[in-house]
């Protein structure tokens, strides 16, 4: 590229940093913008093209921010714990410390590299001490509050990876990081209590300047359902349960119950002769996944515990069923079945020959879902829909054996991992005390370095004799440490919190600090995390709004997501295809700007592509283009100045282009359409390439269009920009410009462009004055002296004028 490549990349790097160019102002609230790209995991040894297509982009939306008056935040760290750098330690024998401290020196030099904004000041990096002390802290805020929990529960179990996973990491019933299949485990887990912020977490999605998708997502996985909670009391026992339906209305239609195989209610319903047959169920069902067992396509199973229920609207007595299509962790673990008006109560009906009875009038064949009036349903008869459904209720409640209910599909967020690689959690078992928690002045619990993290399914910190044997803060006895470690998800759930403050050793962040620099005005990472960090985020802002930390309560006002950069074969990037994409080797050769301009201009920002080594060349060729063009514009500046105060018709062409260009890319680059802004750039580059070639130069003109025009490419290629800045005469830094503002005036053109048509085939095009009545237009693309070859002597039967576009002659 010319003279351009990283000795240029590395001038300005270096006087960016030795002037401060990007620090931001502290004291300068008022137009702060706060910019964030989800940070990155430090697993392996080098960032990828889809780093740069994350950071490089949103790098250059931020300068344009900066250049249009705001006071830019934009820092960066890294999320350092969690399994990918354990197991990495496992293959290579490398401690897990080492391996990603050394990756995240290499990273940041990479980052650096890339030249953007980031404000290295304000690096957060989550396995040092001085991070995860206050993500403890924060744990013991949610401890203190009720929000924090242990339990013993079935949960998901990766056999590869030796760990639980939270509902969220299984991925159609396999482990998101390693694709193992997930089976269930019954274990005393840690859990936070988001399920407390389901019906807050889904209003205020409505709010949020998000991706609609995105919010459907998170709409979908908080799951809310509107319904009823009906008692079923258990035949000749003192036993009841509690189940959930939406469809209230068809409880006159119950044939049957059924109950999760893991509800602890199976054991005490099943008789003895069909003990041995439930038993040998319920290991079955502990194979497969939640999705599998809620799959609509897969054939239902069920055993009969040998008891019944008694349906409270008409006291008829029904068979109580144990199925694995039922989950225990979805409403209360039981469901009434309905089977005339639902297809998998139908399916499993039908397989055991048990009753099916209509109580919904409607449809020609069964099973009917849709709502309609109530039949063969006592007193009910004839009501329909909501009014069913709220007589009904009404009934349960005036007997004492239902109500009105709103469930969620949310679970609590399991965070407990018995990995090595994580946060310890600041909990102390004591035999005498019970659970107690750390005290504040004690944080942080510091995670050993010498310790045995071969997975067996142990929590490794439980075999390191010196961090597991304590004393009981309480009663200063003997006690033990909790041997979990916490989630990665939960260092990133507050992050954002600490990026501002991030060398405070007293607190976690100054609340008053924050309140001003939160919410994060535009955030842009992955769309994988819909469900996970950025569901945790939420709730985690949330809750310290409620503990008095916060002033809001929502992290991210914006959201981007970026897509995928895929190999040059079009598959996903992965070292065992041989089709990555390393950002190092085209950097050397192109320098930064070049690889930067290729990903916004080569891929829609929000879909990605497939890699093209054409693709780049072609790009390092317009720059080319680009610095002899701006060469030559400097040279006719140079000559003697012709400082006409009107514009004549070559240079009226040439502002067009300038304002249409402005405002294209104002608009588009704050979009996040960075392909069709440097699309815009290319043809302002072919309209100073025409104007050039003319003979006679408005110099002071051309200076303006030549400054606009390096303002307006400097987000994209800030290195070169600065280059260009400095060799026009212009004050160091084109940073600290204003960003060029569009003339609408001069989009107004005198003259237009337009087709001339004979019979709809175009038989000329002209030039016409833009103020012109359609009479005249008719009559000057008649006297077109192109045209009169075409017309010679055949009658003009009638003109159409399409203004501003086409005149179409119809001739005989």
């Amino acid at each position: 590229m010319g003279n351009y490549g990283t000795s240029i990349d590395e001038k300005w790097q270096k006087k960016w940093e030795e002037t401060n160019l990007y620090k931001f102002d502290e004291n300068n609230l008022g137009k702060k913008l706060y910019t964030l790209e989800m940070f990155s995991y430090p697993s392996g040894s080098k960032l990828h093209a889809g780093h740069w297509f994350n950071y490089g982009p949103v790098d250059s939306w931020a300068r344009m921010k900066k250049m249009q008056g705001y006071n830019v935040f934009q820092p960066m760290g890294f999320d350092a714990f969690g399994l990918p750098a354990e197991n990495y330690a496992i293959k290579t024998g490398i401690h897990p410390k080492d391996s990603t401290m050394q990756n995240i020196e290499t990273m940041e030099n990479q980052l650096k590299a890339m030249g953007a904004m980031f404000n290295w000041d304000n690096e957060v990096i989550t396995c040092n001490p001085d991070y995860y002390k206050w993500t403890q802290w924060l744990f013991l805020k949610l401890f203190e509050k009720g929000l924090a929990y242990r339990k013993n529960a079935p949960v998901n179990w990766c056999p590869s990876c030796n760990t639980v996973l939270a509902n969220e990491q299984v991925l159609d019933g396999a482990c998101e990081r390693c694709s193992t299949e997930v089976t269930k485990k019954d274990l005393t887990q840690w859990f936070l209590k988001i399920t407390d912020y389901a019906d807050e977490l889904l209003q205020d999605l409505d709010k949020l300047d998000w991706p609609e998708k995105t919010k459907a997502m998170q709409r979908h996985w908080i799951g809310k359902s509107i319904g009823a909670e009906v008692t079923f009391k258990v035949d000749n026992s003192d036993l009841q349960f509690d189940v959930f339906t939406t469809r209230v209305d068809t409880l006159f239609g119950v044939t049957y119950v059924v109950v999760a195989p893991e509800n602890n209610l199976v054991d005490k319903l099943t008789i003895a002769e069909y003990r041995d047959q439930v038993e040998a169920y319920k290991d079955q069902a502990k194979k497969q996944s939640d999705i599998e067992r809620q799959s609509i396509t897969r054939e239902k199973t069920g055993v009969f515990t040998g008891s019944y229920a008694i349906n409270p609207i008409n006291g008829r007595k029904v068979p109580i069923w144990v199925g694995d299509y039922v989950l225990n962790t979805y409403g209360t673990g039981a469901v009434m079945a309905v089977p005339a008006h639902d297809e998998r109560d139908f399916a499993f009906a039908t397989k055991y020959n048990l009753p099916i009875e209509r109580v919904i009038e409607g449809g020609d064949s069964l099973p009917y879902v849709d709502y309609g009036k109530m039949v063969n349903s006592g007193e009910f008869d004839g009501l329909s829909g909501k009014e069913g459904i709220t007589a009904v209720i009404k009934k349960l409640e005036s007997i004492e054996l239902g109500s009105g209910k709103v469930n969620f599909r949310l679970r609590d967020w399991l965070v407990s991992r018995q990995r090595y690689w994580g946060a310890p959690i600041p909990i102390v078992h004591c035999e005498k005390c019970g659970t107690v928690a750390v005290p504040e002045e004690q944080l942080p619990v510091e995670l050993p370095y010498d310790v045995e993290f071969s997975p067996d399914g142990k929590s490794p910190l439980s075999k390191c004799k010196e961090f597991i044997n304590t004393t009981c803060p309480n009663c200063g006895g003997p006690a033990k440490r909790e041997a979990d470690t916490l989630d990665t998800f939960v260092c990133s759930s507050w992050y954002y919190l600490r990026y501002p403050d991030n060398k405070n050793s007293e607190i976690a962040f100054d609340t008053e600090k924050i309140n001003k620099m939160l919410p994060v005005d535009m955030y842009v990472g992955g769309p994988e995390h819909a469900c996970m960090h950025l569901l945790y985020a939420r709730f985690i802002t949330k809750a310290l709004r409620d503990m008095g930390y916060l002033n809001f309560d929502e992290p991210f006002l914006s959201l981007r997501h970026q897509g995928l950069i895929l190999g040059p074969d079009g598959l996903k990037m992965s070292k065992s295809k041989g089709n990555t994409i390393s950002p190092d080797d085209y950097i050397k050769e192109f320098g930064s700007d070049v690889f930067r301009m290729y990903l916004m201009f080569g891929f829609d920002y929000t879909e990605g592509g497939a890699w093209s080594d054409d693709g780049i060349k072609s790009i390092g060729r317009f720059i080319d283009r680009v610095e002899r063009i701006l060469e030559s514009a400097r040279e006719e500046i140079g000559k003697a100045s012709n400082n006409k105060t009107t514009l004549d018709k070559a240079e009226k062409e040439l502002n067009y282009v300038r304002h249409f260009t402005i405002k294209s890319v104002s608009d588009d680059a704050a979009r996040f359409q960075f392909n069709t802004s440097i699309a815009r750039l290319m043809e302002y580059t072919n309209a100073f390439s025409k104007y050039l070639s003319e003979n006679v130069k408005n110099t002071t003109f051309l200076k303006d269009a030549v400054v606009d025009f390096i303002k307006l490419i400097a987000p994209f290629a800030p290195h070169f920009a600065e280059e260009q800045w400095e060799f026009i005469g212009m004050n160091y830094s084109v940073f600290n410009e204003k960003w060029p503002a569009f003339d609408p005036s001069a989009l107004i053109k005198d003259e237009i462009e337009i087709a001339i048509q004979v019979n709809g085939k175009i038989k000329a095009k002209m030039n016409i004055a833009s103020g012109l009545s359609e009479d005249e237009i008719k009559e000057a693309a008649i006297n077109n002296a192109e045209v009169k070859t075409f017309l010679a002597e055949k009658e003009v039967k009638k003109v159409i004028v399409v203004k501003g576009r086409l005149v179409n002659i119809v001739v005989k």
